[in-house]
């Protein structure tokens, strides 16, 4: 109680967080990070969208893109099955060249980014293909 008998109740422990964004700014926020990743390279923002497809697969209630904590094994597990299955529709199509190899170990590193990018926009209700044009 106060000083004046009126019964205080305790902000959650975020909102003391300085730079706590809330729900409004949250958006905001996520508008930003979907503008950013428009400007990514052609090849990347081509895996990206792969990667939004693949992921669509594991966009259900109780997945674990969900959980409170999500495994980083497995989100390292996730991000090389996409790689795998990146790199079969590559030799696939006939893309692939012979020295390849090397660029796909930098590529899993590349996956796994995108893939918690896609995660952190799911989570916070961004949907995949949304597109925000800035005029």
């Amino acid at each position: 109680m106060d000083f004046k008998g009126k019964v205080l109740h305790p902000l959650p422990f975020y909102m003391a967080y300085p730079d706590y964004l809330g729900p409004a700014k949250e958006s905001a926020v996520l508008k930003d990070l979907e503008y950013l990743q428009q400007t990514y390279p052609k090849e990347v923002r081509a895996y990206q969208g792969r990667i939004a497809e693949i992921l669509d697969k594991l966009d259900y209630e109780g997945s674990m893109i969900y959980d409170e904590y999500p495994d980083s094994c497995s989100i390292r597990r996730l991000a090389g099955t996409i790689v795998r299955i990146m790199k079969q529709e590559e030799k696939d199509s006939g893309r692939e060249d012979p020295a390849s190899e090397e660029r796909w170990r930098f590529m899993e590193d590349m996956v796994q980014v995108l893939l918690c990018n896609e995660i952190y926009k799911r989570r916070h209700g961004g949907r995949r293909g949304s597109k925000i044009f800035v005029v």
